[in-house]
């Protein structure tokens, strides 16, 4: 194919017929090769440009700003988009300097270049379909960038809630199935008193149901948009009732209750609700990689360590090592968490760095954190697929922890006294007999005694009555 001339405020250059970006997407592709990362490799975000490009289209035709055959041009363009096309058109890098201006300049110039293929036209005969003067009317990068950011922010979220539900319902699973199996509980490391394998496993689903929550809590800031303050909030090159006909238009595009902020202004420098996504997203990670350790811990050995559970066996864990098999899942999540909390570092730094009307990084805040939501969703799938769903318990080695363990004085505490409690708590320290033999030596208890204390049904749970 051949080759077509555009131009821009800086000069003009050969674009090849091929693509449907154009000279300003060229340029950023020439200036930020930086993350390798494009806009392709996230398409939730790509819908999200093409959603406000559709929408904003929709307004400016209602408030006789636009031709028709413009606006349905600019429609079927970005519906085509929504469909899945194009998307390797996308290609500006996600770390970009401009405030996110070459994102937005790529979606005005591939919307407006397809919209031209559909109208009869070639690519780049802009006098008839132009990425600025049309595709982008009513618009600046300041507020059509961090709306596409809000919109794709929203999916990205309901897609990470999805994934923490199917993690918690796998935790859930493994509560059920190891109801009965008792173990040993332990503070700061050292025995601490009874309780079951299925408690430890239900505490896992409910820290992530609280974490679920929180997600959803967080979504709900990024209904709020700054469409039609275009360059600082003024609202200036727009008309009047622009926001709220594009509000309705988004809403209509979307399907979700978005509302225009009151204060454009504020809107438009303020990032705070991304700080606050962030902190959530570092608090799913911190918990879940909580989670991981534990059940490394848990499955430790197998001869020389804890050994109460078995994780699946994925992979061989050594080159050296015949026989050695890794916890890989539960580190390789334990490293995505790392990189979250990594993150929200970098969301707080380009938010904290803003100045005056406008936060020029929210670029990089796009990119930490669209990559903490997909790499956190990956990591849920993996985490319940590879390893939860396939654990198994060693219930005599939980069983025999509890019973040959010192911790279990505890539950004799009440009926001997703590004086007498701590007397065999050393003595069985020192000489490695069960607690159980040592207080039937000194008389303290009677066996029939020692036996119904050390049920599991009176070690797990509340029953000691008052005292009349």
């Amino acid at each position: 194919m051949g080759t077509r001339k555009e131009h821009d405020f800086i000069g003009e250059l050969e674009i090849s017929d091929e693509v449907y970006y154009g000279v300003q997407t060229f340029r950023a592709i020439e200036n930020f090769d930086i993350s390798h990362d494009r806009l392709k490799d996230f398409p939730r975000f790509v819908r999200a440009l093409a959603r406000v490009k559709k929408a904003a289209a929709m307004a400016n035709y209602e408030l006789g700003l636009l031709d028709k055959n413009i606006q349905d041009a600019i429609i079927k363009a970005c519906d085509k988009i929504l469909e899945g096309g194009y998307y390797d058109q996308f290609v500006v890098d996600m770390i970009q300097g401009g405030a996110g201006t070459s994102t937005n300049m790529n979606a005005n110039e591939v919307i407006a270049n397809i919209g031209l293929e559909l109208m009869g036209y070639k690519k780049g005969q802009y006098q008839y379909l132009h990425p600025n003067d049309h595709v982008n009317l009513s618009q600046s990068t300041n507020d059509a960038y961090p709306t596409a950011l809000h919109l794709a922010l929203h999916d990205y979220l309901s897609d990470l809630a999805k994934a923490m539900e199917y993690l918690k319902k796998a935790y859930e699973r493994k509560a059920e199935e190891f109801k009965d199996v008792l173990k040993m509980g332990r503070t700061q490391l050292q025995d601490a008193v009874p309780m079951t394998l299925g408690r430890e496993f239900k505490t896992f689903a409910v820290m992530i149901g609280e974490d679920i929550q929180r997600v959803l809590e967080a979504r709900k800031l990024i209904l709020e948009i700054n469409l039609g303050g275009t360059a600082i909030g003024t609202g200036i090159n727009s008309h009047p009732d622009y926001p709220k006909v594009v509000e309705r238009k988004i809403r209509e595009v979307t399907g979700f209750e978005y509302t225009v902020a009151e204060d454009l202004i504020e809107a438009t420098q303020d990032t705070g609700s991304y700080v606050q996504i962030s902190g959530v997203l570092k608090r799913v990670a911190t918990k879940l990689s909580k989670v991981c350790n534990d059940l490394r811990l848990l499955s430790s050995g197998p001869k020389c360590g804890l050994n109460e559970i078995n994780l699946p066996k994925m992979q061989p864990g050594s080159s050296i090592m015949p026989g050695k098999v890794n916890p890989v899942i539960p580190e390789v999540v334990n490293q995505v968490c790392y990189a979250v909390i990594g993150a929200d570092v970098t969301v707080t730094f380009a938010s904290e760095g803003g100045q005056l009307q406008l936060n020029v990084f929210e670029p990089v805040i796009a990119y930490s954190l669209f990559n903490s939501v997909v790499m956190l969703e990956k990591a849920m799938y993996t985490l319940a697929d590879k390893c939860i769903d396939g654990i198994s318990a060693n219930e005599k080695i939980c069983s025999d922890f509890v019973y040959n363990s010192v911790g279990i004085v505890t539950a004799l505490n009440p009926y001997i006294g703590y004086e007498n409690s701590t007397s065999i708590a050393k003595e069985a320290m020192a000489t490695g007999k069960k607690v159980a033999d040592i207080a039937l030596e000194r008389g303290l208890l009677s066996k029939e005694q020692i036996d119904e204390i050390l049920t599991p049904s009176n070690m797990l749970n509340p029953h000691m009555e008052a005292k009349k």
